[in-house]
């Protein structure tokens, strides 16, 4: 998938986007091959597949919110959202969902300074004022954010510790394959009400072979 293929399935998605948000996403590609070749952020074995492996898996919380969660959604739309980042690399999902939700507020968090070079340096390059990067760890944040987005950077029930007590209404998490047992750990131990967890899967709306099993794990305060 190309930035005009990406840019042609996303327009019936989201028909809202602007030119300018266009022009943002169609430059990625070219800054994340400049960045990579300095510092490996993404497998050069899947560079090719930035927008639909790295961009589109991104922006699935953004299509199911749309679908599933209107009032969240139009939270984001508006700019009544301030939105943690936690282990973002080089800027996934933050980057893409920042663009999508110009009006939101993001904070993108990594531990590892080099990846949060590249997220700023990109951040800045394509004009993101409503994005901040920081380099750290979640428990050293002094902020409490009212929604907190991942991609899989450990088992649920290990992130969730991270996370709990920084947000004040959802995580949305970007895993696949089989979760279940993540999630009755992650409920049992921190005691979390029935139904304050659901999945959102991202296959049929993502066609390709490679987004069967994944989904949006949707954990409500």
């Amino acid at each position: 998938m190309n930035a005009d293929s990406f840019l042609a399935f996303v327009r019936e998605a989201f028909p809202f986007l602007t030119e300018h948000q266009e022009e943002q996403f169609s430059a990625l590609d070219g800054l994340y091959r400049e960045w990579n070749e300095k510092i490996n952020v993404i497998s050069r074995k899947d560079i090719d597949n930035l927008y639909a492996h790295h961009v589109l898996h991104s922006l699935a919380i953004g299509r199911y919110l749309q679908e599933e969660q209107p009032a969240l959604f139009d939270s984001w739309r508006s700019g009544g959202a301030h939105v943690l980042d936690l282990g973002t690399g080089g800027g996934f999902p933050g980057i893409p969902l920042a663009i999508l939700f110009p009006q939101t507020r993001f904070t993108l968090c990594d531990s590892i300074g080099k990846k949060t070079l590249v997220a700023r340096s990109v951040a800045e390059a394509i004009q993101l004022p409503n994005v901040t990067v920081v380099n750290a760890r979640a428990e050293t944040l002094p902020d409490t954010f009212d929604d907190v987005v991942s991609r899989a950077v450990a088992a649920l029930d290990d992130f969730y510790p991270w996370v709990h007590g920084k947000y004040t209404r959802s995580i949305l998490y970007l895993k696949g394959g089989d979760v279940n047992e993540e999630i009755v750990r992650t409920m049992s131990r921190w005691r979390l009400p029935k139904g304050s967890i659901s999945t959102w899967k991202l296959f049929p709306w993502l066609t390709d072979e490679w987004f069967d099993g994944k989904m949006v794990i949707h954990i409500r305060k």
